[in-house]
């Protein structure tokens, strides 16, 4: 079974000198990492914003990273495509420091919500609303008090909630996720 992450076209359009549409770049994305070492998720950075409404340019320039960085920049939002690959007992054994450690390498240590009696070791919230789009494959959206599977095509829009994704397939999952900074109102803070 072939575990390789597969690589996809990321096209970016601009205006020329005269204002017409055109394509600035057409490559796979620049930003990709595998986060956790062999068994663990590759993200691919696709795109973010550092604000909304979007400032559009001429000619848009890659935005700049400093590393892999979980949640979209204040304000912003963050384009990315995860493959998962089956789920291992790696993962199933997770401490919560070890979780810590794996949020901290995606840049937020503190959105592991991993706690003793969890529903999955992976658990994590933040302040955003994700659009998550299974592209490829299958995976199953784990939260407190319940879990679905979802399959390609299916959408699901994550609303700040406590939550992992595992993949209990066998097979890889190919997942597009687009997030918008957010603010928890009164008493989900």
């Amino acid at each position: 079974m072939n575990q390789q992450p597969t690589s996809f076209r990321r096209i970016v359009t601009g205006h020329d000198a005269d204002g017409k549409a055109i394509i600035i770049s057409d490559a796979p994305p620049v930003h990709t990492q595998l986060v956790g070492g062999p068994g663990g998720p590759t993200f691919f950075e696709v795109w973010h914003t550092l604000e909304t409404p979007v400032i559009i340019q001429a000619y848009s320039e890659e935005p700049a990273e400093n590393g892999l960085v979980l949640p979209p920049p204040k304000n912003g939002t963050r384009m990315r495509i995860i493959e998962f690959p089956p789920e291992g007992e790696e993962i199933r054994k997770l401490t919560g420091t070890d979780a810590a450690s794996k949020f901290s390498a995606m840049g937020d240590e503190k959105a592991s919500t991993a706690a003793e009696g969890a529903p999955h070791p992976l658990m994590h919230r933040t302040q955003t609303l994700d659009y998550g789009i299974v592209l490829a494959g299958e995976i199953t959206l784990v939260l407190d008090r319940t879990e679905s599977i979802i399959k390609a095509g299916d959408i699901v829009i994550q609303c700040g909630t406590n939550h992992a994704w595992a993949n209990r397939s066998g097979k890889i999952c190919r997942m597009a996720f687009i997030l918008i900074a957010g603010q928890y109102a009164g008493d989900l803070a």
